[in-house]
């Protein structure tokens, strides 16, 4: 099974840019990397007029747009968990998630001293590491918020 490890953490902590930074120095040590972004209030990634959209406005259950280079594909229902999604990734050496802090899978939190009082994940047992600008000590492996490096090394050993 394909690896899930949930980048979690309070509104503008950094989530997104340490994906950013993270995802890169992985696909550089030769992993495919998946990527699900938990997107809790909806989204909306076609426009009206497109012909897929009309497809959906039209009743369609699920829409695939294909191209040469990419896939989008539009589904209603499933929840929106990880395991309603987890399937879509089985050809990925890791599935990193932004979010999904709710879910019971491994998490990496994002905490910032200056933004937050408190980590999100102080008592979650699925926390598996912190990044962060903080000396707080939560009983699992801490990194600095430029350490991906130190970071990958962490993901590769405990995970791929």
């Amino acid at each position: 099974m394909t690896p899930i490890i949930s980048i979690v953490g309070k509104s503008e902590s950094g989530k997104t840019t340490l994906i950013e930074k993270l995802i890169p120095e992985l696909k550089k040590r030769g992993y495919r990397i998946g990527t699900v972004k938990h997107a809790l209030h909806g989204f909306q990634i076609d426009r009206e007029g497109k012909d897929s959209f009309r497809h959906k406005a039209a009743g369609a259950d699920t829409v695939i747009v294909a191209s040469p280079e990419s896939i989008a594909m539009v589904k209603n229902g499933g929840g929106g968990t990880l395991d309603s999604v987890y399937g879509y990734f089985s050809d990925m050496d890791l599935v990193i998630t932004e979010g999904y802090k709710r879910e019971n899978k491994p998490k990496i939190e994002v905490f910032r001293k200056e933004r937050h009082r408190e980590p999100l994940c102080r008592d979650d047992n699925n926390l598996v590491a912190l990044v962060t600008d903080d000396d707080m000590d939560l009983n699992v492996p801490r990194f600095g918020l430029e350490d991906i490096k130190g970071l990958a090394d962490f993901i590769e050993k405990k995970f791929l």
